[in-house]
C-alpha cells in the first residue's frame, strides 16, 4: 500500500478560455484547452509557460482520456534557473470526473537537483477545483510500513 506525502509541486492553472477548440466526429470528441499558470512548492517555483495544452479525447463509450503537456520555467530548490517538462494523464468513464481527480505524471528536467526526484517515478497527481481555480498537486508516494 502506498501513501502520499505533502505536495512537492502545486500548480494553479490559468485556462485560456477564449482559445479552447473542440471537434466532434463519428468516433468521439476532442477538446484542446490551452493554459498557463503559476507553480510553487519545496522543489521549484515559477510559471507554466503559456503554451501548455490539455487534450481531452472522449470516445463513443464515454471514456475520456486527458493528456496535459506543459513546460515549467523557474528556479529549483537550490535557486538555479531550470525547466520541467510535464506530461500528465488521466482517464474517466461515463463523463464522470471525481473530486479530486487522480493523474499519472511523467517529468523531464534540466535541473541536476530535481532529476533524481522527478525522473525516478513514484509521483502521483491530483486535480482540485477550489475558489482560486484549478490546482494540480503532485505528491511523492511512500510505502506503508504496516
Amino acid at each position: 500500500m502506498h501513501r502520499k506525502t505533502s505536495p512537492i509541486l502545486e500548480i494553479l492553472v490559468d485556462i485560456h478560455r477564449d482559445a479552447i477548440v473542440e471537434m466532434t466526429g463519428p468516433t468521439g470528441t476532442v477538446r484542446m484547452i490551452p493554459f498557463g499558470g503559476t507553480v510553487k512548492g519545496p522543489l521549484f517555483h515559477g510559471i507554466v509557460e503559456p503554451c501548455g495544452v490539455d487534450t481531452q479525447v472522449t470516445n463513443l463509450s464515454e471514456v475520456r482520456h486527458m493528456s496535459a503537456r506543459y513546460m515549467l520555467t523557474g528556479k529549483d530548490c537550490e535557486g538555479r534557473p531550470c525547466h520541467i517538462y510535464v506530461e500528465n494523464n488521466a482517464w474517466f468513464t461515463d463523463g464522470a470526473r471525481p473530486q479530486p481527480f487522480k493523474t499519472i505524471p511523467t517529468f523531464m528536467t534540466d535541473s541536476a537537483a530535481l532529476a533524481p526526484i522527478l525522473h525516478r517515478g513514484g509521483i502521483v497527481g491530483e486535480g482540485h477545483r477550489e475558489e482560486e481555480g484549478l490546482w494540480i498537486r503532485y505528491f511523492e508516494t511512500e510505502e506503508d510500513k504496516d
